[in-house]
């Protein structure tokens, strides 16, 4: 008899433990945790199992496959954008390879109980490429079809993914005599950049927020790797735990797409500073731009159409950028460093 769970690999990241706890309180479906490092104690507690292994480990998904009765599974393991810079091929092993394990397991989960699978993706304004910041700043809002011209290794395997999540959901051996169509019920979010109250960020481009807010609370210098200027779109790791499982609980008829933009609020670098420096009067925070890093930002659109997001499913952030740093950040963050 397989146990049936949700699974959600990734699960030691940021997302991970955010969606966990998220589920863990709601406890109406049991949690399968998969990775590659061991589970963090307290989050292994929430989990009905917790599994240790690389996504591109074919026995361990093979296990996954036999002892258990799957019908949703999150996607959020990856290897982030400046890392995936420095080790490109890895990259592209973990993020396109391991993604397409995890479409084919969803596949075949769904021929075994006859259901669709729910597969929900987190994609990433990396996959837009624009040519330079002169341009970022006169084109607005940048709606899901324009400008997918990633520069990044990450940017390129996340709008792949994209476009492989689409193929398994409507096209998967669409040459086959014996083809079934509908096995994956493929769901992508474009997820802004991410700032998250409770776990320290781990290798993304977007992370000088959060490094400003956890280098402050702890009372440590920072050089911000970006021009005081540079504004790209935010929101609140709850919002986007939130808009995930919003997406999940949406009907198939209500969606007239499989990936959509969301954001919440868009402050400059030199903005987020200003706000940190006022909560946390003793912060030492220098902007020292990385030319390298910074042409990757710059890269990205300064804001996002999430339009289709808040007419089909209802996606509606509960932080805006006043609310988000006087109700959870600068609280939230404080207690996270006093405890200590």
């Amino acid at each position: 008899m397989r146990k049936l769970g949700i699974l959600i690999t990734g699960a030691n990241g940021e997302m991970g433990h955010g969606l966990i706890s998220r589920l863990a309180e709601e406890g109406s479906r049991d949690i399968i945790g998969l990775d590659v490092r061991p589970i963090d104690e307290p989050l292994k507690a929430k989990c009905a199992a917790a599994l240790d292994g690389d996504i591109l480990e074919h026995r361990l998904l093979e296990r996954v496959q036999s002892e258990y009765e799957i019908h949703t599974v999150y996607h959020l393991a990856a290897l982030l954008s400046t890392r995936a810079e420095f080790t490109p091929e890895a990259a592209h092993r973990v993020n396109v390879e391991g993604t397409m394990n995890l479409l084919k397991l969803a596949t075949e989960q769904s021929r075994l109980h006859g259901a669709p699978v729910k597969f929900l993706y987190p994609s990433s304004i990396a996959v837009y490429g624009l040519p330079n910041s002169t341009v970022r700043k006169q084109i607005g809002k940048v709606k899901e079809t324009d400008w997918t011209f990633p520069i990044t290794m990450y940017g390129c395997n996340k709008l792949y993914c994209e476009h492989l999540g689409r193929y398994y959901a409507s096209h998967y051996r669409q040459l086959a005599a014996d083809r079934s169509s509908g096995g994956v019920d493929f769901r992508a979010i474009r997820f802004p950049g991410l700032i998250s109250a409770v776990t320290m960020p781990s290798g993304g481009t977007s992370d000088f927020a959060p490094e400003m807010l956890h280098a402050a609370a702890q009372g440590k210098s920072y050089s911000c790797f970006v021009r005081e200027d540079v504004r790209i779109p935010w929101m609140a790791m709850p919002d986007a735990i939130q808009a995930f499982l919003r997406l999940e609980q949406a009907s198939k008829e209500s969606l007239t797409q499989s990936v959509y933009n969301i954001t919440s609020f868009n402050p400059t670098a030199g903005e987020i500073r200003e706000i940190v420096v006022r909560e946390f009067k003793n912060a030492d925070i220098k902007f020292l731009p990385d030319d390298k890093r910074q042409a990757i930002v710059d890269s990205w659109p300064e804001d996002v159409d999430d339009s289709a997001a808040r007419n089909d499913w209802g996606f509606s952030p509960a932080y805006d950028q006043t609310r988000a740093f006087a109700d959870y950040f600068i609280p939230c963050i404080k207690r996270k460093y006093s405890s200590r």
